[in-house]
């Protein structure tokens, strides 16, 4: 199944002008232009390509039958997440962490908030003895590769249910929510979404914002970088968050609508009462001659 879904993001209505040439020449409020691709991936159960400007990452979601040791006989299954970035994804060629023969602290980091927000969706009961892994593989970085993982994540996991739902599988669908995460901060004192890597590395004030598509904060990781700011600051950059969440999530629809078609006629199905048992008579008929 592939879904190809080119989108040059926006809100007009939203977001100040800034002093500075964005790339593309932004709003402020308006996102780098988004692609999502599924169906990337031969063998795993999901997988989509993202494109956020020039953030490329590659997500995959595969499925086991076994459960980690505390999930064990708890009738429920489990949702994680690995991080990890190309060599030469950057300026310059990073080291493989697997050549260091340890994880790094950030990765460590960026993984565990992508498992966080994917099982912030899922109701694990949906999905006894059930582990579905979600890999993250930057491509080619320019700022918002952990929230750009994250967005990836949740279409590539949502396909990888969606296979075991249609085949039987599992009783019920597992997804409660959809969840997409973007961007935000401040640069010379004005509030951008999105930020790419010329913006991240001069920002004031960087906030990476998880939410759900039902409109609930799942994480706010912020820090003022250069300056303090103030509540009425962060209130801005959520709702600048919250404008790009919700075309995320739009984006994410657009690429899910067959299988999520395919999951409400299963559903439909399967909640239909069984028929009412007819009269023998009626099965066949009068008798002939």
């Amino acid at each position: 199944m592939s879904n190809d879904t080119p989108a040059s993001a926006s809100n007009p209505n939203h977001g100040s002008s800034t002093r500075l040439r964005r790339s593309g020449d932004r709003d402020a409020g308006q996102l780098r232009p988004v692609r999502l691709l599924t169906g990337v991936s031969k063998y795993a159960e999901g997988s989509v390509q993202i494109e956020c400007g020039d953030t490329r990452v590659f997500a995959t979601a595969s499925v086991e039958r076994r459960v980690p040791p505390f999930r064990i006989d708890s009738g429920m299954g489990w949702v994680t997440a690995e991080y990890s970035m190309l060599p030469r994804a950057t300026h310059t060629r990073s080291q493989r962490e697997v050549t260091r023969g340890r994880l790094g602290g950030r990765t460590a980091e960026i993984q565990r908030l992508i498992g966080r927000s994917l099982r912030s969706v899922v109701d694990m009961r949906a999905m006894p003895d059930l582990t579905v892994t979600v890999d993250c593989d930057v491509l080619q970085a320019d700022g918002g590769t952990r929230t750009a993982s994250i967005t990836a994540g949740y279409v590539a996991l949502a396909l990888a249910l969606g296979r075991l739902y249609l085949a039987g599988d599992l009783v019920r669908w597992p997804l409660v929510d959809s969840v997409a995460a973007v961007s935000v901060g401040l640069v010379d004192d004005a509030p951008l979404l999105d930020l790419d890597y010329s913006e991240d590395s001069e920002a004031q004030v960087d906030l990476n914002v998880v939410a759900t598509g039902s409109g609930r904060l799942v994480e706010i990781q912020g820090t003022g970088e250069r300056r303090t700011f103030g509540r009425d600051e962060m209130d801005r950059l959520l709702d600048l968050a919250f404008v790009g969440v919700g075309t995320l999530i739009e984006h994410q629809n657009e690429a899910l609508a067959p299988v999520l078609g395919d999951i409400r006629s299963a559903e439909e199905r399967r909640s239909r009462p069984p028929a009412e048992p007819r009269q023998e008579s009626e099965l066949w008929g009068p008798p002939k001659g």
